[in-house]
């Protein structure tokens, strides 16, 4: 049995799932979000990505993915913002649009 703690709204239920085979049972959830997080958390983890970019000398701006991808491709995805080039974004420019073939692009979400 593995526990979490559904992040998908501000209730916080305490989720057990139990895989058996092809199915999962989930229990804890107050919706069904919960069951769908903890269903996901078990077989496909995602996650947006946040970080940050320079944009020069002095000064970095925030960026994050437009959508959730796979746990597995963080540390690929945060080297490719690391390649970033400084300059001067502005608040919602796509910077790196499908990065890595995720179908997520790379916005900026702060100046």
């Amino acid at each position: 049995m593995k526990k979490f703690v559904c992040i998908v709204c501000p209730v916080g239920c305490e989720l057990q799932a139990k895989k058996s085979g092809d199915e999962i049972e989930v229990s804890g959830n107050l919706c069904p979000r919960g069951e769908q997080y903890a269903k996901n958390e078990l077989t496909c983890p995602k996650r947006v990505v946040t970080s940050i970019v320079k944009c020069d000398e002095d000064y970095y701006c925030s960026v994050k993915t437009t959508k959730e991808i796979e746990k597995s491709k963080i540390n690929e995805v945060l080297v490719e913002i690391s390649k970033i080039p400084p300059k001067r974004y502005k608040y919602g420019e796509v910077i790196i649009k499908d990065i890595l073939g995720t179908g997520a692009d790379v916005v900026v979400t702060g100046e």
